[in-house]
C-alpha cells in the first residue's frame, strides 16, 4: 500500500494520465489533483513557451504538469538526492527534454544570479518559513508579468509589492497565485 502512495498522476496536456513515481520522503506531499486542476485553470490550460521554476520540487507533480501543458522549460530544484534521482527518472521516462533537475537548496539557488522565469511553483515544507524567505528573494528571478503559485498550511502574506491574484483552500491546504504589484 505504501508504494501506491508514492505516485501521482499528471492530469492534463500531452502526458495526461501518465503516472510519476517518487521515493518516500518525510516532508514530501504532492499537490492534490483538485488543487492542480484549479491552479492550471488560473494559469490557463496551456503554458506554451513559458519558463517555469519548481522550487522544492518533491514529486515533480507541478513541474511535469507544466511541461505536459506546453512550458518550454522547467527547472526543478530539489535538495534530497534520492528524490532528485526519481525526478530525473521521471523526466527520462516521459522524454521531458525541457526538464532540468538541480540538486540544491532552494534558497541557495535563488541567491545565485541566473535565469528568469514566467511562472514559479513554491511549495516548501509546511512547518517552515521558507515560503516567506523565497518571496523575499524571487523578485530578481522573474520576468515581467510573472506569476508565483504558493501552497501552505496557513495563510501566506508575502511582503509588498506582492499581491494576490487568486486564492483558495482544499481541506488543510491553502494555495494562492501572486504577482508583483506595480
Amino acid at each position: 500500500m505504501a508504494a501506491s502512495r508514492n505516485r501521482v498522476r499528471i492530469i492534463g496536456g500531452q502526458w495526461r494520465s501518465r503516472v510519476i513515481r517518487f521515493p518516500p520522503a518525510g516532508e514530501l506531499r504532492p499537490t492534490p489533483d483538485r488543487v492542480r486542476e484549479t491552479l492550471f485553470n488560473w494559469l490557463g490550460q496551456r503554458l506554451d513557451g513559458l519558463a517555469c521554476l519548481d522550487l522544492f520540487a518533491g514529486s515533480g507533480a507541478l513541474g511535469f504538469e507544466a511541461l505536459s501543458r506546453g512550458a518550454s522549460r522547467v527547472v526543478m530544484v530539489e535538495r534530497d538526492r534520492p528524490v532528485a534521482a526519481a525526478l530525473r527518472e521521471s523526466a527520462r521516462l516521459l522524454q521531458a527534454d525541457g526538464a532540468e533537475i538541480v540538486v540544491a537548496d532552494a534558497m541557495d539557488y535563488l541567491a545565485r544570479d541566473g535565469e528568469r522565469f514566467d511562472v514559479v511553483f513554491l511549495d516548501p515544507p509546511y512547518a517552515s518559513d521558507l515560503a516567506m524567505k523565497a518571496f523575499e528573494r524571487l523578485g530578481g528571478r522573474l520576468n515581467p508579468g510573472a506569476r508565483v503559485y504558493a501552497e501552505s498550511a496557513g495563510s501566506l502574506q508575502p511582503p509588498m509589492p506582492w499581491k494576490v491574484l487568486r486564492e483558495d483552500r482544499a481541506g488543510a491546504v491553502r494555495y494562492a497565485l501572486y504577482e508583483i504589484g506595480q
